[in-house]
């Protein structure tokens, strides 16, 4: 069902210092920033060969990143992305399954939808999944 690693998103403090450290140290390529109203957060991507990795910071102070911040000071690693080809066909499988799925599916970063789900079905891990 799922298919190729879409991003690692890593939840940080501070945006500007983590896309710098990506870009200057590092010497990844990173996207301007892009703030997602919907999902409370303002994200970059580091762009790699084979994959990407996505910083995100809190948009507001109701954004669910800013609660994941307060529990990890320094950031983290925040979930997974994987494609789907047909995410309402995952879903349904998934729920068939017993997986707790989180919300209805919204457009995500890159114009597709997606949705997540619980990080206690996947051994501690947020799980996006992301229409391909």
């Amino acid at each position: 069902m799922i298919g190729r690693l879409n991003h690692v998103a890593i939840a940080v403090p501070d945006l500007d210092a983590a896309s710098r450290l990506y870009h200057q140290t590092l010497g990844a390529t990173v996207t301007p920033p892009q703030a997602l109203p919907d999902h409370g957060v303002t994200v970059v991507f580091v762009t790699l060969p084979n994959t990407k990795i996505e910083l995100l910071t809190p948009l507001g102070d109701a954004s669910p990143i800013a609660g994941f911040l307060a529990r990890n000071l320094a950031g983290g690693i925040h979930h997974l992305c994987f494609e789907v080809a047909d995410l309402t066909a995952a879903r349904d499988k998934l729920l068939a399954e017993g997986a707790r799925v989180l919300g209805a599916p919204k457009i995500g970063a890159h114009g597709k939808p997606v949705l997540f789900l619980h990080p206690r079905d996947f051994n501690g891990t947020l799980i996006e999944l992301e229409q391909s």
